[in-house]
């Protein structure tokens, strides 16, 4: 009436209260030290997740989806002047584009005495840049309407201002190298006016980016196409690359698509590094941690010796001793993996909450604001990431059982009971 043997014999093991108390040590520090290992790994994964999508978000900020622009071993005599609103009108028409602007781009040299420094100078049409980034959220001072055509206006980031200490109404020099006919580089000089400073919280873009009207930077040109494209923004950022390949097929020769999955694939790549790296070595004390059950289940064979004895006596064959044992072991590691992933979760859903009631506690910041850019932690469940862990820390909970289960059947009844 208790169901099948194995299962009833390793239940009550479970429950019972008479194992020794360094059995009961090593079993409670392996419920610990599984529950504990799962939990940090889900935690360290969410927030390594909300880390990724943070930067996402302030990378996609400024950066469109994608961009459309002349491939770099394309030459302009072969492939002429693009028609950049036959191909705006074309891409327009796919499913999923949600914007098109043109834009050109290309590097400068400000100079306010005594400072210089490097700038990517990028013009824009501030009429529809709202329908591609989020540049006007971030907007600490000015207006994306100021960048009007012929105004020589220039918008600047908030570590390029407070480098070259510039602020709102102050002008700077730029300093843009031109190709003239004979092939010789020409320096340009062009006086601009500082109306506003945006801060995007990432340094690439705070320190090295300047946007100013898309006339006014299409005039330093000097007709170069190279330096001209077509920004898109998608229903779907992360579907930017599928996105990416129908709008290639619409490109003419000589126009290639590349979205910001390739733009910014070093930040990804390192976030993946890192994510991976952190899950290996996590899932290593994980792994430590179901060993020690192998430990704990020995020692529950060596206690219970006698009673295998009899269980053999009494016509138990060796496979239902070792099921009596693989339940046991598969019912506390199973166990504390669920507690684990309990635990991980809640504290995943709530690691903003906890960090911040433990900073004020404690009276310190963890993500100082005088150095860190992001200064919460960020945390963003995913539950794929939950399912993998939860079932790579089951079956190493259930590989842990075999050996002790292996050695309880292979218990001789006669030298058991001679010796008790």
């Amino acid at each position: 009436m208790f169901g099948p043997l194995p299962l009833f014999l390793g239940l009550r093991y479970v429950r019972s209260r008479n194992h020794k108390f360094f059995v009961s040590f090593i079993t409670w520090l392996s419920l610990l030290g599984v529950g504990l290992g799962v939990a940090a790994l889900i935690v360290v994964m969410s927030v390594m997740n909300g880390f990724e999508s943070e930067l996402r978000t302030r990378l996609l900020a400024l950066s469109a989806h994608a961009k459309v622009i002349v491939a770099p071993n394309a030459g302009d005599a072969r492939i002429g002047v693009p028609d950049w609103d036959a191909i705006t009108a074309s891409l327009r028409r796919l499913p999923g584009v949600l914007g098109i602007a043109p834009y050109v781009e290309l590097q400068a040299l400000a100079v306010r005495e005594p400072e210089m420094l490097a700038l990517q100078l990028r013009g824009i049409d501030p009429n529809i840049e709202g329908q591609i980034s989020a540049i006007a959220d971030s907007l600490t001072s000015g207006r994306l309407a100021d960048l009007t055509p012929g105004s020589h206006r220039l918008l600047l980031g908030s570590v390029a201002a407070e480098q070259l200490h510039v602020a709102t109404g102050d002008s700077v020099t730029l300093l843009i190298p031109t190709v003239v006919e004979d092939g010789s580089l020409h320096p340009r000089l062009q006086e601009f006016s500082v109306v506003g400073v945006f801060e995007i919280g990432l340094q690439d873009m705070d320190g090295g980016l300047a946007l100013a009207s898309y006339a006014d930077i299409a005039a330093l040109t000097a007709g170069d196409q190279a330096a001209r494209g077509l920004r898109l923004r998608f229903d779907d950022a992360l579907l930017a690359p599928r996105r990416s390949a129908a709008v290639a097929a619409r490109l003419p020769t000589g126009l290639v698509v590349r979205d910001w999955t390739q733009e910014h694939a070093s930040y990804f790549r390192a976030i993946g590094i890192e994510k991976t790296m952190m899950a290996i070595i996590l899932m290593l004390v994980v792994t430590v941690a179901a060993f020690s059950i192998v430990a704990m289940l020995v020692m529950v064979v060596t206690d219970k010796r006698s009673d295998i004895a009899i269980l053999r006596t009494l016509g138990a064959s060796p496979a239902r001793v070792s099921g009596a044992f693989l339940t046991q072991g598969l019912v506390i590691g199973w166990s504390d993996v669920l507690m684990g992933v309990i635990l991980g979760v809640l504290l995943s859903l709530n690691a903003g909450m906890i960090i911040a009631a433990l900073e004020n506690l404690l009276g310190f910041h963890l993500m100082d604001p005088n150095v860190y850019y992001i200064t919460s932690i960020p945390s963003e469940l995913h539950w794929p990431n939950v399912l993998w862990i939860a079932a790579i820390a089951l079956a190493l909970t259930a590989l842990a059982t075999v050996y002790p289960a292996v050695r309880a059947a292979r218990v001789p009844p006669a030298e058991a009971l001679r010796y008790e």
